[in-house]
């Protein structure tokens, strides 16, 4: 055999494993009734079989991974059809656990399955929207609101003063910040209170996220960023339940 054959035999046996590998954890993820990682293990796991079947020429191993690969792709379904009645019905809720030093975790990964047309507004709470790295991270939220599907038109943001001598800065900050995204069409209404603890964030399409540390679960820039351990819980908002703007 070739150098180069060698080298393809030895890709698509990585490739195999990690499909393998990938449908083994989305079962596991599904027999714990863990559905939203099970899905995107299915979906992922599917992806890289069809990947080894295009690649692979035993004819055996192609029967036997389409076959897999049409009962992960039912089942996918079917936890998909879950996940949707359980948001219809208010009763979904998910929960990430961000470990420390983890990386994977950007604005986008996290928020962009909420991110669809139907949102044009937009509500942070967050009480420490102060330091630098802190408006930053506002910042880049925000970026991610303009550059995604969503129509956003209005963010509010309700935060907290610096209390030292940051506040010049911190009020100076979010000024170049609401002048940048008017620049987009996007308005930007920032509040202040003293009294302010919980962290969260409200779409007007009646989602609802709640994060341990708001949007400040980065660990301070030194060389790069890396991601400081934090809960990320995120529900349906139910009728009665909604704040103003919420959809319900």
């Amino acid at each position: 055999m070739s150098r180069a054959g060698g080298d393809a035999a030895a890709a698509a046996a990585a490739l195999e494993r990690a499909g393998v590998e990938t449908v083994r954890r989305a079962v596991e993820l599904d027999l714990a009734s863990r559905f939203q990682e099970s899905l995107m293990c299915y979906q992922e796991g599917i992806d890289l079989l069809l990947q080894v079947v295009k690649a692979t020429k035993d004819e055996v191993k192609k029967q036997h991974y389409r076959q897999k690969i049409s009962e992960y792709m039912t089942r996918a379904e079917d936890i998909k059809k879950h996940i949707e009645k359980e948001k219809q019905d208010g009763k979904y809720h998910k929960q990430i656990k961000i470990d420390e030093n983890a990386t994977g975790f950007s604005y986008e990964k996290l928020f962009q399955e909420y991110l669809n047309e139907i949102v044009t507004e937009v509500w942070v709470e967050d009480p420490y929207i102060r330091h630098v790295h802190q408006l930053y991270n506002f910042l880049r939220f925000c970026e991610m609101l303009v550059k995604g599907p969503c129509k956003v038109k209005t963010i509010h943001l309700l935060t907290s003063y610096d209390e030292g001598s940051g506040k010049i800065q911190q009020i100076s900050s979010l000024e170049e910040i609401k002048q940048s995204l008017k620049n987009h069409g996007v308005t930007l209404n920032v509040s202040f209170s003293s009294s302010i603890h919980d962290r969260e964030i409200r779409f007007n399409s009646g989602w609802m996220i709640k994060i341990g540390r708001g949007l400040d679960y980065f660990k301070k820039p030194q060389a790069m960023f890396f991601c400081a351990a934090t809960h990320t819980y995120v529900v349906r908002l139910s009728p009665g339940m909604c704040s103003q703007g919420c959809a319900s």
